[in-house]
Protein backbone atom coordinates (compact mmCIF):
# COMPACT_ATOMS: atom_id res chain seq x y z
CA UNK A 1 0.00 0.00 0.00
CA UNK A 2 1.27 3.70 -1.50
CA UNK A 3 0.78 7.15 -0.69
CA UNK A 4 1.97 10.00 -2.84
CA UNK A 5 4.46 10.67 -0.07
CA UNK A 6 5.54 7.24 0.35
CA UNK A 7 4.57 3.22 1.56
CA UNK A 8 2.70 2.65 4.23
CA UNK A 9 4.30 0.59 6.64
CA UNK A 10 2.28 -2.25 8.92
CA UNK A 11 2.85 -2.09 12.82
CA UNK A 12 1.39 -3.06 16.30
CA UNK A 13 1.11 -0.28 18.49
CA UNK A 14 1.50 -1.78 21.94
CA UNK A 15 0.08 0.55 24.51
CA UNK A 16 0.37 0.08 28.67
CA UNK A 17 -1.03 1.59 31.20
CA UNK A 18 0.25 0.75 35.15
CA UNK A 19 3.53 1.11 33.86
CA UNK A 20 2.73 5.14 32.84
CA UNK A 21 1.95 5.88 36.53
CA UNK A 22 5.52 4.97 37.58
CA UNK A 23 7.98 7.48 38.67
CA UNK A 24 11.47 7.56 38.02
CA UNK A 25 11.81 3.89 37.66
CA UNK A 26 9.48 3.52 34.70
CA UNK A 27 12.46 2.64 32.48
CA UNK A 28 12.59 -0.43 34.76
CA UNK A 29 9.66 -1.72 33.78
CA UNK A 30 9.70 -0.67 30.37
CA UNK A 31 12.88 -2.50 29.94
CA UNK A 32 10.76 -5.75 31.35
CA UNK A 33 8.37 -5.02 28.79
CA UNK A 34 10.25 -4.55 25.61
CA UNK A 35 12.13 -7.75 26.31
CA UNK A 36 8.68 -10.04 26.87
CA UNK A 37 7.66 -8.61 23.70
CA UNK A 38 10.56 -9.81 21.78
CA UNK A 39 10.33 -13.04 23.80
CA UNK A 40 7.20 -13.90 23.05
CA UNK A 41 7.36 -12.85 19.42
CA UNK A 42 9.96 -14.90 18.76
CA UNK A 43 10.03 -17.08 15.51
CA UNK A 44 8.23 -14.56 13.50
CA UNK A 45 10.95 -13.16 11.06
CA UNK A 46 11.39 -9.58 10.16
CA UNK A 47 10.06 -7.80 13.09
CA UNK A 48 11.46 -5.20 15.33
CA UNK A 49 10.33 -3.64 18.59
CA UNK A 50 10.87 0.18 19.79
CA UNK A 51 9.90 2.49 22.08
CA UNK A 52 8.91 5.60 21.15
CA UNK A 53 6.74 8.32 23.25
CA UNK A 54 5.32 5.97 25.77
CA UNK A 55 4.17 3.48 23.38
CA UNK A 56 5.79 0.39 21.60
CA UNK A 57 5.60 -0.05 17.81
CA UNK A 58 6.31 -3.65 16.98
CA UNK A 59 7.27 -3.56 13.06
CA UNK A 60 6.17 -6.32 10.72
CA UNK A 61 7.44 -7.42 7.32
CA UNK A 62 4.05 -7.37 6.27
CA UNK A 63 0.06 -8.58 6.44
CA UNK A 64 0.23 -12.38 6.66
CA UNK A 65 1.97 -12.27 10.27
CA UNK A 66 -0.49 -9.61 12.11
CA UNK A 67 -3.02 -12.10 13.30
CA UNK A 68 -0.53 -14.14 14.79
CA UNK A 69 1.49 -11.19 16.07
CA UNK A 70 -1.66 -9.47 17.46
CA UNK A 71 -2.79 -13.05 19.17
CA UNK A 72 0.45 -13.35 21.00
CA UNK A 73 0.85 -9.79 22.24
CA UNK A 74 -2.90 -10.23 23.63
CA UNK A 75 -0.88 -12.74 26.05
CA UNK A 76 2.30 -10.66 27.13
CA UNK A 77 1.64 -9.12 31.04
CA UNK A 78 2.07 -5.32 30.85
CA UNK A 79 -0.04 -4.58 27.43
CA UNK A 80 -2.86 -2.66 28.10
CA UNK A 81 -4.13 -3.02 24.29
CA UNK A 82 -2.57 -3.72 20.67
CA UNK A 83 -3.73 -2.02 17.46
CA UNK A 84 -2.88 -3.23 14.28
CA UNK A 85 -1.69 -0.55 12.33
CA UNK A 86 -0.78 2.02 9.32
CA UNK A 87 2.59 3.95 9.58
CA UNK A 88 3.84 6.33 7.52
CA UNK A 89 5.55 9.76 7.30
CA UNK A 90 4.14 12.97 8.32
CA UNK A 91 2.33 14.34 5.57
CA UNK A 92 -1.19 15.43 6.36
CA UNK A 93 -2.20 15.09 2.74
CA UNK A 94 -1.13 11.73 2.78
CA UNK A 95 -2.30 10.77 5.98
CA UNK A 96 -6.38 11.83 4.43
CA UNK A 97 -5.34 9.44 1.48
CA UNK A 98 -3.71 6.31 3.64
CA UNK A 99 -6.81 6.13 6.28
CA UNK A 100 -9.39 6.27 2.96
CA UNK A 101 -7.63 3.72 1.35
CA UNK A 102 -7.37 1.17 4.52
CA UNK A 103 -11.19 1.64 5.71
CA UNK A 104 -12.71 -1.09 6.58
CA UNK A 105 -14.79 -2.93 3.91
CA UNK A 106 -17.85 -3.32 6.20
CA UNK A 107 -21.28 -0.84 6.33
CA UNK A 108 -20.49 1.69 8.92
CA UNK A 109 -23.58 3.93 10.19
CA UNK A 110 -21.29 6.74 11.93
CA UNK A 111 -17.71 7.92 13.08
CA UNK A 112 -15.43 9.83 14.73
CA UNK A 113 -11.62 10.99 14.80
CA UNK A 114 -9.71 10.38 18.09
CA UNK A 115 -6.23 11.88 17.29
CA UNK A 116 -3.33 11.80 20.07
CA UNK A 117 0.13 13.79 19.86
CA UNK A 118 2.98 12.01 21.47
CA UNK A 119 4.88 14.42 19.34
CA UNK A 120 3.75 17.57 21.28
CA UNK A 121 5.81 19.81 18.68
CA UNK A 122 3.36 18.82 15.83
CA UNK A 123 1.76 22.22 14.28
CA UNK A 124 -1.30 21.14 14.83
CA UNK A 125 -3.69 20.29 17.76
CA UNK A 126 -5.53 16.97 18.37
CA UNK A 127 -8.97 18.89 17.59
CA UNK A 128 -7.12 20.29 14.62
CA UNK A 129 -6.56 16.95 13.20
CA UNK A 130 -9.64 15.37 14.38
CA UNK A 131 -11.48 18.22 12.29
CA UNK A 132 -9.24 18.21 8.87
CA UNK A 133 -9.32 14.19 8.87
CA UNK A 134 -13.23 13.62 9.80
CA UNK A 135 -14.01 16.22 7.07
CA UNK A 136 -12.14 14.50 4.41
CA UNK A 137 -13.34 10.93 5.65
CA UNK A 138 -16.69 12.10 5.39
CA UNK A 139 -16.23 13.99 1.98
CA UNK A 140 -14.96 10.54 0.73
CA UNK A 141 -17.48 8.12 2.44
CA UNK A 142 -20.87 10.07 3.40
CA UNK A 143 -20.72 8.59 6.74
CA UNK A 144 -22.15 11.08 9.46
CA UNK A 145 -19.90 11.86 12.41
CA UNK A 146 -20.54 10.58 16.07
CA UNK A 147 -18.41 12.09 18.57
CA UNK A 148 -20.28 10.11 21.82
CA UNK A 149 -21.14 6.48 20.24
CA UNK A 150 -19.98 5.66 16.82
CA UNK A 151 -19.60 2.45 14.83
CA UNK A 152 -16.12 3.44 13.96
CA UNK A 153 -13.25 5.13 15.59
CA UNK A 154 -10.29 6.28 13.66
CA UNK A 155 -7.38 6.21 16.25
CA UNK A 156 -4.50 8.56 15.18
CA UNK A 157 -1.15 8.83 16.85
CA UNK A 158 1.54 11.62 16.05
CA UNK A 159 4.88 10.50 16.72
CA UNK A 160 8.48 11.77 15.75
CA UNK A 161 8.80 11.38 12.01
CA UNK A 162 5.44 9.57 11.60
CA UNK A 163 2.00 9.32 11.35
CA UNK A 164 0.24 5.38 13.21
CA UNK A 165 -3.80 5.52 12.62
CA UNK A 166 -5.74 2.15 13.27
CA UNK A 167 -9.53 1.14 14.01
CA UNK A 168 -9.53 -1.63 16.03
CA UNK A 169 -7.55 -2.39 19.38
CA UNK A 170 -7.31 -5.72 21.04
CA UNK A 171 -7.34 -5.78 24.67
CA UNK A 172 -4.23 -7.24 26.64
CA UNK A 173 -3.79 -8.53 29.87
CA UNK A 174 -2.93 -5.29 31.72
CA UNK A 175 -1.18 -5.29 35.03
CA UNK A 176 2.92 -5.48 34.59
CA UNK A 177 5.69 -7.47 32.69
CA UNK A 178 6.73 -10.78 34.05
CA UNK A 179 10.30 -9.90 36.29
CA UNK A 180 9.23 -6.71 37.32
CA UNK A 181 8.26 -7.87 40.63
CA UNK A 182 10.48 -10.45 41.80
CA UNK A 183 10.14 -14.61 41.72
CA UNK A 184 7.30 -16.55 43.49
CA UNK A 185 6.75 -20.36 43.83
CA UNK A 186 3.85 -21.59 42.72
CA UNK A 187 2.35 -24.90 44.30
CA UNK A 188 0.61 -25.53 41.18
CA UNK A 189 -1.61 -29.07 42.32
CA UNK A 190 -3.51 -29.55 38.45
CA UNK A 191 -6.75 -28.51 39.67
CA UNK A 192 -8.85 -25.53 38.36
CA UNK A 193 -7.44 -22.62 41.08
CA UNK A 194 -3.57 -23.29 41.04
CA UNK A 195 -3.09 -22.09 37.62
CA UNK A 196 -5.57 -19.49 37.74
CA UNK A 197 -3.74 -18.13 40.88
CA UNK A 198 -0.58 -18.54 38.55
CA UNK A 199 -2.08 -16.45 35.79
CA UNK A 200 -2.28 -13.70 38.64
CA UNK A 201 0.86 -13.95 40.04
CA UNK A 202 2.40 -13.56 36.16
CA UNK A 203 -0.04 -10.48 35.78
CA UNK A 204 1.43 -9.31 38.96
CA UNK A 205 5.05 -8.91 37.10
CA UNK A 206 6.31 -11.85 39.35
CA UNK A 207 8.50 -14.30 37.16
CA UNK A 208 6.73 -17.76 38.29
CA UNK A 209 8.23 -21.03 38.97
CA UNK A 210 5.70 -23.91 39.27
CA UNK A 211 5.94 -26.45 42.10
CA UNK A 212 3.99 -30.12 41.86
CA UNK A 213 3.79 -32.46 44.45
CA UNK A 214 2.10 -35.72 43.43
CA UNK A 215 1.81 -39.28 45.51
CA UNK A 216 4.17 -41.13 43.19
CA UNK A 217 5.06 -44.12 42.87
CA UNK A 218 1.62 -44.61 44.29
CA UNK A 219 -1.35 -43.64 42.34
CA UNK A 220 -1.77 -42.40 38.32
CA UNK A 221 1.57 -40.10 39.54
CA UNK A 222 2.48 -40.22 35.58
CA UNK A 223 -1.01 -38.75 34.26
CA UNK A 224 -0.53 -36.57 36.76
CA UNK A 225 2.89 -35.20 35.78
CA UNK A 226 1.57 -35.03 32.12
CA UNK A 227 -1.26 -32.65 33.46
CA UNK A 228 1.10 -30.64 34.95
CA UNK A 229 3.66 -30.31 31.65
CA UNK A 230 0.30 -29.29 29.73
CA UNK A 231 -0.52 -26.68 31.96
CA UNK A 232 2.67 -25.14 31.81
CA UNK A 233 3.20 -25.08 28.34
CA UNK A 234 -0.40 -23.58 28.71
CA UNK A 235 0.71 -20.71 31.04
CA UNK A 236 3.86 -20.29 28.99
CA UNK A 237 1.85 -18.06 26.84
CA UNK A 238 1.49 -15.56 29.96
CA UNK A 239 5.02 -15.68 30.80
CA UNK A 240 5.23 -18.64 33.02
CA UNK A 241 8.60 -20.34 33.59
CA UNK A 242 9.33 -23.19 31.53
CA UNK A 243 11.24 -24.54 34.28
CA UNK A 244 8.91 -26.31 36.99
CA UNK A 245 9.59 -28.78 39.99
CA UNK A 246 7.91 -32.26 40.19
CA UNK A 247 8.19 -33.65 43.90
CA UNK A 248 7.25 -37.34 44.67
CA UNK A 249 5.47 -37.54 48.30
CA UNK A 250 3.67 -40.68 48.19
CA UNK A 251 6.10 -42.88 50.78
CA UNK A 252 6.24 -39.77 53.03
CA UNK A 253 2.14 -39.57 52.89
CA UNK A 254 2.02 -43.15 53.69
CA UNK A 255 4.54 -42.83 56.68
CA UNK A 256 2.05 -40.10 58.33
CA UNK A 257 -0.74 -42.32 57.94
CA UNK A 258 1.21 -44.88 60.21
CA UNK A 259 2.62 -42.35 62.18
CA UNK A 260 0.32 -39.34 62.70
CA UNK A 261 -3.34 -38.90 64.28
CA UNK A 262 -5.65 -38.87 60.89
CA UNK A 263 -8.19 -35.88 61.41
CA UNK A 264 -5.57 -33.51 60.70
CA UNK A 265 -3.18 -35.50 57.94
CA UNK A 266 -4.79 -33.27 54.81
CA UNK A 267 -3.15 -30.37 56.37
CA UNK A 268 0.14 -32.18 57.31
CA UNK A 269 0.53 -33.09 53.81
CA UNK A 270 0.14 -29.24 53.05
CA UNK A 271 2.27 -28.50 56.07
CA UNK A 272 4.93 -30.56 54.06
CA UNK A 273 4.39 -29.02 50.95
CA UNK A 274 4.67 -25.72 52.05
CA UNK A 275 8.11 -26.42 53.46
CA UNK A 276 9.60 -28.07 50.69
CA UNK A 277 8.30 -25.59 48.55
CA UNK A 278 9.57 -22.66 50.28
CA UNK A 279 13.33 -24.71 49.50
CA UNK A 280 13.29 -25.00 46.41
CA UNK A 281 11.56 -21.18 45.68
CA UNK A 282 14.12 -19.64 47.60
CA UNK A 283 17.15 -22.05 45.63
CA UNK A 284 15.15 -19.87 42.49
CA UNK A 285 15.57 -16.69 44.75
CA UNK A 286 12.23 -16.55 45.62
CA UNK A 287 10.82 -13.88 47.80
CA UNK A 288 7.17 -15.63 48.44
CA UNK A 289 5.09 -18.41 48.19
CA UNK A 290 1.65 -18.32 45.63
CA UNK A 291 -1.22 -21.20 46.04
CA UNK A 292 -4.49 -21.25 44.77
CA UNK A 293 -6.56 -21.54 48.06
CA UNK A 294 -10.06 -19.66 48.57
CA UNK A 295 -11.13 -19.10 51.80
CA UNK A 296 -13.74 -21.81 52.65
CA UNK A 297 -14.18 -23.27 49.44
CA UNK A 298 -12.94 -26.48 51.29
CA UNK A 299 -12.53 -27.77 54.89
CA UNK A 300 -8.56 -26.98 54.83
CA UNK A 301 -9.19 -23.61 53.54
CA UNK A 302 -10.62 -22.06 56.65
CA UNK A 303 -8.98 -19.30 58.11
CA UNK A 304 -7.66 -21.36 61.08
CA UNK A 305 -5.99 -24.15 58.68
CA UNK A 306 -4.75 -21.27 56.45
CA UNK A 307 -3.18 -20.20 59.19
CA UNK A 308 -1.93 -23.27 61.10
CA UNK A 309 -0.34 -24.64 57.71
CA UNK A 310 1.36 -21.38 56.84
CA UNK A 311 3.07 -21.09 60.56
CA UNK A 312 5.70 -23.58 59.05
CA UNK A 313 7.06 -21.11 56.73
CA UNK A 314 8.67 -17.96 56.75
CA UNK A 315 8.26 -16.65 53.13
CA UNK A 316 4.95 -14.72 52.68
CA UNK A 317 2.06 -16.63 50.87
CA UNK A 318 -0.06 -15.00 48.30
CA UNK A 319 -3.66 -16.18 47.54
CA UNK A 320 -4.82 -14.13 44.56
CA UNK A 321 -7.85 -16.17 44.92
CA UNK A 322 -8.97 -15.85 48.15
CA UNK A 323 -12.09 -13.54 47.28
CA UNK A 324 -13.24 -15.48 44.36
CA UNK A 325 -16.48 -17.59 44.69
CA UNK A 326 -15.99 -21.18 42.48
CA UNK A 327 -17.57 -19.72 39.25
CA UNK A 328 -15.76 -16.85 38.83
CA UNK A 329 -12.57 -18.94 39.15
CA UNK A 330 -13.65 -21.07 36.75
CA UNK A 331 -14.69 -18.43 34.18
CA UNK A 332 -10.84 -17.33 34.74
CA UNK A 333 -9.93 -20.69 34.18
CA UNK A 334 -11.80 -21.25 30.59
CA UNK A 335 -10.97 -17.65 29.54
CA UNK A 336 -7.05 -18.10 30.55
CA UNK A 337 -6.90 -21.93 28.38
CA UNK A 338 -6.72 -23.67 31.85
CA UNK A 339 -9.96 -25.04 32.35
CA UNK A 340 -9.89 -27.81 30.32
CA UNK A 341 -6.76 -29.34 31.21
CA UNK A 342 -7.85 -28.92 34.96
CA UNK A 343 -10.52 -31.33 34.54
CA UNK A 344 -9.02 -34.13 33.28
CA UNK A 345 -8.83 -37.11 35.50
CA UNK A 346 -5.77 -37.17 37.53
CA UNK A 347 -4.55 -37.92 40.95
CA UNK A 348 -4.31 -34.91 44.16
CA UNK A 349 -1.71 -35.86 46.45
CA UNK A 350 -3.93 -34.26 48.87
CA UNK A 351 -6.18 -36.66 48.52
CA UNK A 352 -4.41 -39.31 48.55
CA UNK A 353 -5.14 -41.63 51.86
CA UNK A 354 -7.38 -39.08 52.94
CA UNK A 355 -9.01 -39.85 56.30
CA UNK A 356 -12.99 -39.75 56.66
CA UNK A 357 -13.00 -37.12 59.17
CA UNK A 358 -10.92 -33.93 58.66
CA UNK A 359 -10.01 -31.07 61.60
CA UNK A 360 -11.31 -27.69 60.07
CA UNK A 361 -10.42 -25.43 62.78
CA UNK A 362 -7.58 -26.04 63.45
CA UNK A 363 -4.29 -24.43 65.87
CA UNK A 364 -1.24 -24.07 65.24
CA UNK A 365 0.01 -25.86 68.45
CA UNK A 366 -2.65 -28.90 67.61
CA UNK A 367 -0.63 -29.43 64.75
CA UNK A 368 2.48 -29.02 66.10
CA UNK A 369 1.35 -31.79 68.43
CA UNK A 370 0.45 -33.91 65.42
CA UNK A 371 3.31 -33.76 63.71
CA UNK A 372 5.40 -34.24 67.32
CA UNK A 373 6.15 -37.77 66.49
CA UNK A 374 7.37 -37.59 63.19
CA UNK A 375 10.39 -37.29 61.68
CA UNK A 376 9.42 -33.84 59.71
CA UNK A 377 13.16 -32.43 58.82
CA UNK A 378 14.19 -35.63 57.49
CA UNK A 379 10.74 -35.82 55.92
CA UNK A 380 11.29 -32.44 53.66
CA UNK A 381 15.16 -33.31 53.45
CA UNK A 382 14.18 -36.51 51.27
CA UNK A 383 11.29 -34.85 49.06
CA UNK A 384 13.91 -31.89 48.40
CA UNK A 385 16.27 -35.14 47.63
CA UNK A 386 13.51 -36.46 45.36
CA UNK A 387 12.46 -32.89 43.88
CA UNK A 388 13.23 -33.23 39.81
CA UNK A 389 13.66 -30.11 37.92
CA UNK A 390 12.03 -30.15 34.68
CA UNK A 391 12.04 -28.20 31.34
CA UNK A 392 9.34 -27.75 28.63
CA UNK A 393 9.57 -25.84 25.97
CA UNK A 394 6.42 -23.60 24.45
CA UNK A 395 4.49 -25.66 21.99
CA UNK A 396 5.90 -29.31 22.96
Amino acid sequence: MKTRSGKIRRLIVVHYSEIGLKGRNRPFFERHLQENIRRRLAGLEGIAVRWQHGRFLVSLPGDAVVDEALARLQTVPGIAYAAPAFGLERDLEALKAAVVDALPGRPVGSFRVQARRGDKGFPLTSPQINAELGAHVRAATGWPVDLSNPDLVIWVEVLQQMFVFYFERAAGVGGLPVGASGTVGLLLSGGIDSPVAGYYALKRGCRTVPVHFHSGPFGDWLGSEFKIRQLVTRLQDYGLSPSYYVVPIGEIQREMVVEAPAPPRILLYRRLMFRVAQDLTLREGGLALVTGENLGQVASQTLESLGAVQAVTTLPVLRPLIGLDKQEIVNLAQAIGTYELSIQSSDDCCQFLVPRQVVTRPSVAELDDAEAGLDVEGMVARALAAARLETVEAGS
